[in-house]
C-alpha cells in the first residue's frame, strides 16, 4: 500500500528528468567562428541543424556534408558543448586573377572560354582539377596528346590567389599511318581518300586533318560503312578501329579492321501500299536506280525522299515510305521493297528556336519548309534543318522533335550556336592575263542579325585595279527574293591588245528569285560611266575616233540552270546558263546582247572527269549607234588556250591592234585525270581542247580583217589545289589559226587568299 500511495511522486520526478536530459541534448545556440566574407546569418541558411534540434551525429554529421557542398569552405569543424554548437569555417579563396603560361599553339582567349572559373570567383581544388580536365580534352583534340598542364596558386592578401596554368604543349601528335586489315576489293589508298583523317605528308602543313581526334575516327567509320554501302557491300562491317600511341607519344598508328561481305546487284524493285485509292505506278519515276545495277544505300535513301516529297504532292501529307532491303545471299542480290503506310495525323503546334543571341528569328524560320499549323513531314524537317545549316552561321544546328500539347500535334524545337559571319580576308597571286596582284576583301555575311551580304573588296593587279561594294538582302520583302545595290570603279590597262586604257565606274541593282530547284533568274540594271582613254598616238584610227566618255543605262537578266555537285570543282552534272542585255534606258550606249552556255561535266572512273563547254554570244547596235569597243567580245586567253588575250578576231594590221567583234563561239573539251599524287593532294593533269571564233565589227576599210574562220586549239595542262590557293599552268599549241593572231604558248594563274 506504501508502494503505491508514492507512484505519483515517482512518476512525477521520472518525467523530471527525462525533461531536463532533453533540454540537455537540444541546440540552445549555435555560434559561427572564422566567417570574414561570408555573413553568419548565411552560414546559417546552409545549416540543416536549427535552434531546438535534438542533437545527434547524424544530424551533425550532415550539417558537415551541406557547409561543405556549398564550395565555399575549404574546412569545416562542428563541436558541441552543453547545447552550443560551435561552426569553426575557413574560407576558401578569391581568385583574383587567372593566367595561362607556356600556350603557343592555343591563345590564351581559346583556352579561358573552355575552363568554368573565372575571376572573383570562389577558389575550391575540385574546381581546378576540372579545368585541367577540360585543358587535356581541348589540347587532345587539337592533336597535342603529350601535353602537361600544372595549376599553381599563388597566395595573396585578404584570402586572395592568383591562378597559374603552367602548360607544356609538346609536338603535336600525327597520325603515322592508317592500315586497313580484311579489304580486298579496295586498297589501302583508296579507303583513305574516304576518311577525313589522313597521314602525315608534308603538304598538309595547313591542315589538322593529319591530326589524331577520337571523334573524328569515329566520323571515319561513318564514312567507310556509308562508302561501302554505296559501292553494294549490304552486308559490310567494322570489327574494330584500334589507335595505338608511340612511346614518344608523337605519332598514332590507326588500325582498322573490316569484314567487306559480298557484293550485291538490285534483283526487283518494288513499292508496297497500305494506302487506299494511291496507285503505286505513280511513284515509280521516283526510283533513281534500276535492276541489275549494283546495290547503292544512297540511291535508295534519295528514292524514299524523293518518294515522300511526291506523296505530299499528291496530298498524303501523313504517308511515311520505308526501304526493306532483303538480301538473296545464295544470288547475291537484293530485293527492295519500298513500303508506303499512312502515318499518325500530326500537326505543327509550334516552331522553338534558342541560342539565336544575334540572328533574328525570322531569318531562321524563313528557311523552314513546315509552318506553325502545318501538317507534320519528317523529309521537310530534315530539309529545313539542311536549310538553316547551309545558311553557314551556326556552327551548330539541332531541330528535335517534342509532343505537343496533345497526341496529334508536335513542337519543333531548334538549337543553335553562333559562329562568326565576318571575314577579312587578303590575297596574292600572279596569271598571265593581269600579271601581278593583290586583293583585299572584307564582308559581313549576316548584318545586324538580318542574314544580309555586306562586301567591300579591292583588287589591285599590274594591269587591273578594281574597287567594289556590294549589299544583299536574300528575302526582299520576306520573299524568297533576293535584292541586292553594287558599286564599282575599275581601270584596265589594254594597251598592249589595244592601245588604250579603260576606266569604268557605277553601280546597280539586282533582283534575284528561284524558277524551280534548280533553275534561278536574275534581273539587274547598271548605269555606269565608261572612258576611253591614254589612247596612243599610234593606235588604229578606230579606236582613236572612240576616245572619250560613254554614259550607259542598261537592264540585264541571266537565268542559270545548276546541278553541278560542286560550283569550285565540279566532276559530275550539268549547268546551263541564258544573258542577255538591253542598253539605251537613258544614256549614250544603244545595243542589245546575248549570250547561251552550257557545261557537262562525267565521271569517268575514280579521279577522272570528262568535262565539254560551250557558249556563243552576239552584240547588235539599234537606233542607228554602233558598238563600240569597251562593248564588245574579245576571244583569246583564258576562252580560247593557245591564244593571247584578245588574240583572235578582227584586228587592223596597220597598227596591230585588237578591235573586239559583236559576235563570237567557243568551246572546249577537256579530261582531267590523275598523275600519280595523292587524292588529298588535289594534283591533276589535264589534256584539252579548244575551239573558237570572232567576228562581226562595224567598222571597215584599209588594213581591217574580220573573218569568221574557226580557230582551233590542243594541248596539256597542270592543276594544284594547294594550301595557298588554286594554281594552274597550261601548255597549247594552235592548229587552226590566220597569219594575224597572237599565239601563246604557256599560260599561267596562281592565287591565295587567307
Amino acid at each position: 500500500m506504501l508502494l503505491f500511495s508514492r507512484l505519483p511522486l515517482i512518476a512525477f520526478l521520472c518525467l523530471m528528468f527525462l525533461s531536463s536530459a532533453a533540454f540537455a541534448n537540444a541546440v540552445r545556440e549555435i555560434q559561427i567562428v572564422g566567417a570574414q566574407r561570408i555573413e553568419p546569418a548565411t552560414v546559417l541558411t546552409y545549416l540543416p541543424l536549427k535552434k531546438g534540434d535534438e542533437v545527434t551525429q547524424e544530424l551533425l554529421d550532415e550539417s558537415l556534408k551541406s557547409l561543405f557542398a556549398t564550395g565555399l569552405f575549404a574546412d569545416v569543424q562542428l563541436a558541441e558543448n552543453n547545447g552550443v554548437i560551435t561552426v569553426n569555417v575557413t574560407e576558401n579563396p578569391i581568385i583574383n586573377q587567372i593566367a595561362f603560361e607556356g600556350n603557343d599553339e592555343i591563345k590564351d582567349d581559346s583556352l579561358l572560354s573552355e575552363i568554368q572559373l573565372r575571376p572573383r570567383q570562389v577558389f575550391t581544388r575540385t574546381k581546378v582539377q576540372n579545368d585541367v580536365t577540360r585543358l587535356y580534352e581541348l589540347y587532345r583534340r587539337s592533336g597535342q596528346y603529350s601535353a602537361v598542364v600544372e595549376p599553381k596558386i599563388i597566395q595573396l592578401d585578404q584570402n586572395r590567389v592568383n591562378l597559374v596554368f603552367e602548360i607544356s604543349e609538346g609536338p603535336v601528335t600525327k597520325i603515322g599511318s592508317i592500315r586497313f586489315v580484311g579489304n580486298q576489293r579496295f586498297n589501302d589508298e583508296e579507303l583513305r581518300s574516304v576518311l577525313a583523317s589522313s597521314e602525315e605528308r608534308w603538304y598538309n602543313f595547313l591542315t589538322s586533318s593529319d591530326r589524331y581526334d577520337a571523334d573524328r575516327l569515329a566520323f571515319d567509320q561513318e564514312l567507310l560503312r556509308k562508302f561501302y554501302l554505296k559501292e553494294g557491300y549490304a552486308d559490310f562491317r567494322i570489327l574494330s578501329a584500334v589507335s595505338e600511341l608511340s612511346k614518344d607519344k608523337n605519332d598514332f598508328f590507326i588500325t582498322i579492321t573490316v569484314d567487306e561481305g559480298e557484293r550485291y546487284r538490285v534483283s526487283d524493285v518494288r513499292i508496297n501500299s497500305q494506302i487506299r485509292n494511291l496507285n503505286p505506278e505513280s511513284l515509280k519515276k521516283n526510283i533513281t536506280f534500276q535492276p541489275k545495277e549494283w546495290y547503292n544505300a544512297e540511291e535508295v535513301k534519295t528514292t524514299a525522299d524523293v518518294m515522300t516529297t511526291s506523296l505530299g504532292d499528291l496530298q498524303f501529307a501523313f504517308a511515311t515510305v520505308t526501304p526493306d532491303v532483303q538480301r538473296n545471299r545464295d544470288q547475291k542480290t537484293v530485293d527492295i521493297i519500298f513500303n508506303i503506310n499512312e502515318g499518325p495525323r500530326v500537326f505543327v503546334e509550334r516552331i522553338n528556336i534558342d541560342g539565336n543571341s544575334r540572328t533574328l528569328d525570322k531569318v531562321i524560320r524563313r528557311e523552314f519548309e513546315l509552318s506553325e499549323g502545318d501538317a507534320f513531314n519528317r523529309t521537310k524537317l530534315s530539309k529545313s534543318e539542311q536549310n538553316v545549316k547551309d545558311l553557314d552561321f551556326f556552327e551548330k544546328v539541332d531541330v528535335k522533335t517534342l509532343p505537343g500539347s496533345a497526341p496529334d500535334k508536335t513542337v519543333v524545337d531548334v538549337s543553335v550556336a553562333e559562329k562568326s559571319t565576318g571575314e577579312l580576308s587578303v590575297g596574292a597571286g600572279f596569271s598571265t592575263s593581269d600579271g601581278p596582284l593583290a586583293d583585299f576583301r572584307i564582308r559581313e555575311r549576316n548584318f545586324l542579325g538580318k542574314g544580309q551580304d555586306l562586301e567591300l573588296a579591292t583588287t589591285i593587279a599590274g594591269k587591273r585595279t578594281e574597287f567594289d561594294v556590294s549589299f544583299t538582302e536574300p528575302y526582299f520583302m520576306d520573299r524568297d527574293l533576293s535584292a541586292g545595290i553594287d558599286a564599282f570603279h575599275i581601270t584596265r590597262d589594254q594597251q598592249d591588245e589595244s592601245s588604250f586604257d579603260q576606266r569604268r565606274t557605277g553601280g546597280g541593282f539586282r533582283i534575284g528569285y528561284p524558277l524551280s530547284d534548280k533553275w534561278r533568274q536574275t534581273w539587274r540594271y547598271r548605269i555606269e560611266q565608261n572612258e576611253i582613254r591614254n589612247v596612243d598616238s599610234d593606235a588604229s584610227r578606230f579606236i582613236q575616233d572612240q576616245e572619250g566618255n560613254r554614259f550607259t543605262s542598261a537592264i540585264s537578266q541571266r537565268i542559270v540552270y545548276d546541278d553541278l555537285d560542286s560550283r569550285v570543282f565540279p566532276t559530275d552534272g550539268f549547268t546551263s546558263w541564258i544573258d542577255t542585255e538591253f542598253a539605251g534606258a537613258g544614256g549614250d550606249a544603244k545595243y542589245v546582247s546575248g549570250k547561251v552556255g552550257a557545261a557537262y561535266y562525267y565521271p569517268i572512273a575514280k579521279q577522272w572527269t570528262f568535262s565539254t563547254t560551250g557558249e556563243v554570244a552576239a552584240i547588235e547596235g539599234w537606233s542607228d549607234d554602233t558598238v563600240r569597243i569597251n562593248e564588245r567580245f574579245f576571244l583569246g586567253g583564258d576562252n580560247l588556250r593557245g591564244f593571247d588575250t584578245a588574240g583572235v578576231g578582227p584586228r587592223d594590221l596597220t597598227t596591230d591592234d585588237a578591235l573586239g567583234g559583236n559576235k563570237y563561239y567557243r568551246g572546249s573539251v577537256e579530261l582531267r585525270f590523275p598523275i600519280g599524287f595523292p587524292e588529298e593532294m588535289g594534283v591533276y593533269g589535264h589534256a584539252f581542247g579548244d575551239v573558237g571564233s570572232l567576228w562581226s565589227l562595224n567598222e571597215s576599210g584599209v588594213g581591217i580583217v574580220d573573218e569568221n574562220t574557226p580557230r582551233a586549239s590542243a594541248g596539256i595542262g597542270f592543276s594544284w589545289r594547294s594550301p595557298f590557293g588554286p594554281l594552274r599552268i597550261d601548255l597549247a599549241e594552235p592548229i587552226l589559226k590566220e597569219d594575224y593572231d597572237k599565239d601563246e604558248l604557256f599560260r599561267f594563274s596562281f592565287g591565295t587568299r587567307f
